[in-house]
């Protein structure tokens, strides 16, 4: 690769035909044809021997990791061009055979790769034994933005991340739709396509952008989810943003984008790879209550940092009673 890297490349446009949502599609094509936003790293304009150590210390999880998300794009976007079948796993919790066949992908490439890790994935439904971490453990959702998916929103992700005794190491969240690559190395920082992430300077809530996520529950959560809104529409917010796909919502606090987002029932796959975005990208994840954010099912704040203490004020005044525990209900 040239050294000023994705600017040398040729675009990935000349290799697909047209879809129905004005870019390409993969049909016809294999995965490996699909351009990547980087080959070992040199797209990525290291600040220092910090970086590049830390980027070689996760040079071939972060391959394999990438690889497997081409992968799985091309998956999803074969079925968005043939058409698909979707089920309910519970209200309005949608699965489609893209999810289930992406999944088994990347199932069996983490398996061919690296037989002796685990890996935490969605529909398979896999779960942690015990209070026991893995050593070496992958998490994985094949289709986050399910319901987007379903109603030809291209607004959606393949979300891959590698944590080592517990804790985020690498990650990638990859947009098919849009061939958007978020990609992220612990010590090396967080980027978008070849450009580091930052999150926004905001110092107030006043000044930002604030997203969310509904959960699928319909009653106690939602209402407090909604109260939340009110109080944050009472601060001056500029204004609330809910897109429904939590890895790319994460990946929005890390741009920027978002002074704040918030969630009160999330999955470990949801947001494995995005909060190390986040944190990466100078911002702070914990629980809504304001706990260390761990590999569990519960609630998720991420934000800039300097808002984080405001938004933990507001989520108490107005959802405090879901996390009198300390955690989310299950």
């Amino acid at each position: 690769m040239a050294e000023d890297g994705l600017a040398s490349l040729p675009l990935v446009a000349g290799l697909f035909r047209q879809s129905s949502w004005g870019r390409q599609s993969p049909q016809d094509f294999t995965w490996f044809e699909i351009l990547l936003p980087y080959e070992n790293f040199d797209g990525l304009q290291s600040e220092g021997v910090a970086d590049t150590m830390a980027l070689e210390n996760h040079s071939r999880e972060l391959d394999i990791a990438r690889s497997v998300a081409a992968q799985a794009g091309v998956v999803l976007l074969e079925y968005q061009q043939r058409g698909f079948t979707i089920r309910e796993k519970g209200t309005s919790d949608l699965v489609s055979e893209a999810d289930v066949s992406a999944e088994k992908l990347i199932l069996d490439c983490l398996g061919e790769a690296f037989p002796d890790h685990v890996v935490l994935a969605e529909e398979s439904r896999t779960e942690l034994q015990g209070t026991s971490i893995p050593e070496h453990l992958w998490v994985v959702d094949p289709l986050d933005g399910t319901t987007n998916f379903a109603h030809g929103i291209p607004h959606f992700a393949v979300s891959i991340a590698y944590y080592r005794n517990g804790a985020a190491e690498c990650g990638v969240v990859y947009n098919p739709a849009r061939n958007d690559w978020y990609i992220v190395a612990r010590g090396a920082g967080a980027w978008f396509q070849n450009e580091r992430m930052q999150v926004g300077s905001q110092q107030t809530l006043t000044d930002c952008l604030v997203g969310l996520g509904f959960y699928y529950d319909r009653g106690t959560m939602m209402e407090a989810t909604l109260a939340t809104i009110h109080q944050l529409f009472q601060t001056g917010i500029h204004g609330i943003r809910r897109f429904g796909t939590a890895a790319l919502d994460l990946a929005h606090v890390a741009r920027g984008f978002y002074g704040a987002y918030f969630e009160y029932q999330l999955s470990p796959w949801d947001f494995a790879a995005g909060r190390l975005l986040v944190e990466e990208a100078g911002g702070r994840v914990t629980t809504a209550s304001g706990e260390e954010l761990g590999l569990c099912k519960g609630s998720v704040l991420a934000s800039n940092g300097f808002l984080h203490p405001k938004m933990l004020e507001i989520i108490q005044q107005t959802a405090g009673q879901l996390f009198c525990s300390g955690a989310s209900p299950q």
